[in-house]
């Protein structure tokens, strides 16, 4: 990386450069705790920015344009000044109850494949990274879930998994050249430019097993102009380390260089 490269004036833990999105966040878990599906999420995530900032508007399933290639983001956030690409995932493990406002009742199904999850996620890193082409577009990828496993740091005494370099637990820091299986499965290998440190928080608290929602987002900053530049990494040797509501702060570093089209 080079260490003379800025980034565009401004804050990547923002949506469109107008709300932080812990805001957004901590807003949306007041009213909809929980929801039916990831695309319940998008909409209602979509929905409530407006509300709060009506200068922003929201495109839902945008074509992002490559040779050979369509991939699609799941939402895009275009304000005054500047614009927040933004990856969504909501993985649950089965939980059944009434929640939100109004009181809606919700029966939500076991994923299970939470290495798959994970691998969704990190690839959603990458294609924000690969979206972020703009100096006036930061990217925010958004997991929501209540299944423990995904944020809880494995047990020291476990056995490797085939999605070992993919666990997105908490304080999990992803970055570089990651393999599935070691390797063996070539088309899983994602490479991220960027630095992640993951930091997990408290989305809702609801009754019965399984009530217990958490969010961890990471925000990808945008590429310069300058020779080298590259999302993900900030200004001057920092690196980005999430922080907070689970987005993006600057921490000294020093320099170690050397989908959907799924």
């Amino acid at each position: 990386m080079n260490s003379a490269v800025t980034t565009a004036p401004m804050a990547s833990s923002t949506v469109a450069g107008q709300i932080s999105l812990d805001d957004v966040i901590a807003q949306l878990g007041r009213y909809r705790p929980v929801f039916h599906s990831e695309a319940d999420l998008q909409h209602s995530f979509a929905r409530l920015l407006w509300e709060l900032t009506p200068d922003v508007h929201s495109r839902l399933e945008v074509p992002q344009r490559h040779p050979g290639r369509t991939e699609y983001l799941d939402l895009l956030c275009i304000g005054p000044s500047a614009r927040t690409a933004i990856e969504f995932k909501y993985f649950t493990r089965r939980w059944t109850g009434t929640a939100g406002t109004p009181p809606e009742d919700y029966a939500l199904k076991g994923h299970a494949a939470t290495d798959l999850a994970r691998l969704r996620f990190v690839r959603d890193i990458a294609r924000l990274e690969r979206f972020c082409q703009r100096s006036d577009q930061n990217g925010l990828a958004v997991m929501v879930t209540n299944d423990a496993s995904l944020w809880t740091p494995p047990s020291p005494d476990r056995k490797p998994t085939r999605d070992r370099d993919f666990k997105i637990h908490q304080g999990r820091e992803l970055t570089g050249t990651l393999l599935w299986a070691e390797g063996t499965y070539k088309p899983h290998t994602c490479t991220l430019r960027g630095t992640y440190v993951l930091d997990w928080q408290p989305y809702s608290e609801l009754e019965g097993v399984g009530g217990e929602f958490r969010y961890v987002a990471v925000s990808v900053t945008p590429v310069t102009d300058e020779p080298g530049g590259m999302p993900g990494h900030a200004a001057s040797g920092e690196r980005d380390r999430v922080s907070g509501g689970g987005v993006v702060s600057r921490s000294p570093v020093r320099d170690h260089s050397p989908k959907r089209s799924e």
